[in-house]
């Protein structure tokens, strides 16, 4: 039952301006499933959840791949173009990664670093959303673009900050319209999923468990779907409507779990049935 769970939590938060992260350490701190396997079935439920990414923007990927074969050519299209832009966005949060990941640790995944992160998240996202102007879309996006929406990606580094709603709100404020920020925003997970993917993954072969990789592979299926579905839902919803609701959202979660720290330890824990 903590899988299903885990994998649902994921793959409706994953690509929602909500911190999927932010998310999953809640649960695990107050959800009663074993530490031991946490990362294991983290990192199995992005998978998932970069299956559905590849899914449904298939057309993306080709292009992206027809650009690959561009640039090999000294040719630079639209394809050319993004792949270029997307591997800009990557560099910091590879840099970062590198540099940074001894001190991410479990000091950061407090329900307090994750209050403060999804209420300050929640706040920059409404006030891009609503400064930024929607002039600018995905094809029009120079490098420079690209590597302030990369930095804004680094904040995922700390739980509840939210990398889809970090690189969203970076694009809001440069002027891209809400579609182009969210697609971008997709489209760069793709390489920091399998990143990490690829990781975890080699950990599980070394380890040979049977039971584990099994239960990975039913997170990680559990995961696509409902990834797939959140991605649908939030490109159609931003045809015509704004951040809203997900900014409500994140300053309801982020007072809750502040309330938390500050005044009700026990908040949490009564909230999911404890």
């Amino acid at each position: 039952m903590h899988i299903v769970i885990l994998a649902l939590v994921q793959g409706l938060t994953e690509f929602l301006p909500i911190s999927s992260w932010g998310h999953l350490v809640i649960l695990q701190k107050y959800g009663g499933w074993p530490e031991d396997y946490g990362l294991v079935m983290e990192v199995a439920v992005h998978v998932g959840s970069l299956g559905a990414v590849l899914v449904y923007f298939w057309r993306d990927l080709w292009l992206i791949l027809v650009g690959l074969a561009q640039i090999l050519l000294g040719r630079f299209d639209s394809g050319a173009r993004l792949v270029l832009n997307l591997i800009v966005a990557t560099i910091p949060a590879i840099v970062a990664g590198y540099f940074l990941k001894d001190l991410v640790t479990d000091d950061l995944r407090t329900i307090a670093v994750i209050g403060w992160a999804t209420l300050i998240g929640g706040i920059l996202l409404f006030i891009g959303d609503r400064l930024g102007m929607t002039i600018r879309n995905v094809e029009h996006m120079r490098w420079g673009s690209a590597l302030v929406i990369g930095l804004a990606q680094v904040c995922a580094l700390i739980p509840g900050a939210s990398r889809s709603g970090m690189t969203m709100t970076a694009a809001r404020f440069l002027g891209f319209e809400r579609r182009d920020c969210a697609r971008f925003s997709f489209l760069m997970s793709i390489p920091v999923i399998i990143g990490a993917g690829l990781l975890t993954g080699l950990d599980l072969y070394e380890a040979g468990d049977v039971e584990v990789t099994g239960q990975a592979l039913l997170a990680a299926g559990l995961a696509f779907v409902t990834a797939f579905i959140a991605i649908a839902f939030m490109m159609v919803w931003l045809r015509s409507a704004r951040f809203t609701p997900f900014v409500v959202y994140r300053l309801l979660l982020g007072g809750a779990m502040l309330y938390t720290v500050y005044f009700d330890p026990d908040l949490v824990t009564r909230l999911l049935g404890g």
